[in-house]
């Protein structure tokens, strides 16, 4: 099965055939805020969304590659690679050119503006947030990953 078969009908939420189990959405969050990781993913999980969590980008990006995430939330500085260099090694790769990118981070709503597009991200939050907002977008993401297949 090629890489995007099983990205693709987990976006969807489709069942491909009658007694098919359906696959949750499967979220690769990547931050070395360990606090912030346990609060996120909770609120994400209470969606019925899957979610991986990793605390350094080069463990991150190991994650995102074997796990084949539908969606990708990074946090930009962290030990290691940083979340901007995932992204745009990500959109390096055909088969990634697809996957939603959702930026979470502290450098300031002015840089993100001008950083987030440049490397590939479809979204960004600046920290401080509100959990909500984490939700509200990722739903939106994925309904625009859903939309565009």
């Amino acid at each position: 099965m090629p890489a995007n078969s099983k990205k693709a009908n987990a976006a969807t939420g489709s069942n491909q055939g009658i007694g098919e189990e359906h696959e949750p959405i499967r979220i690769a969050y990547v931050d070395d805020d360990l606090e912030l990781t346990r609060l996120v993913s909770g609120a994400l999980e209470e969606e019925g969304w899957e979610v991986l969590v990793e605390n350094d980008g080069e463990s991150g990006l190991e994650l995102i590659l074997v796990e084949q995430p539908d969606l990708i939330i990074l946090d930009v500085m962290m030990p290691g690679l940083t979340g901007w260099e995932i992204c745009k090694y990500l959109r390096s790769k055909p088969d990634w050119n697809t996957t939603p990118i959702l930026m979470l981070t502290g450098i300031g709503e002015r840089m993100n503006a001008l950083t987030a597009p440049l490397y590939g991200a479809d979204a960004y939050l600046d920290k401080p947030f509100d959990i909500d907002d984490v939700v509200e977008t990722v739903r939106q993401l994925l309904a625009q990953a859903r939309a565009s297949e």
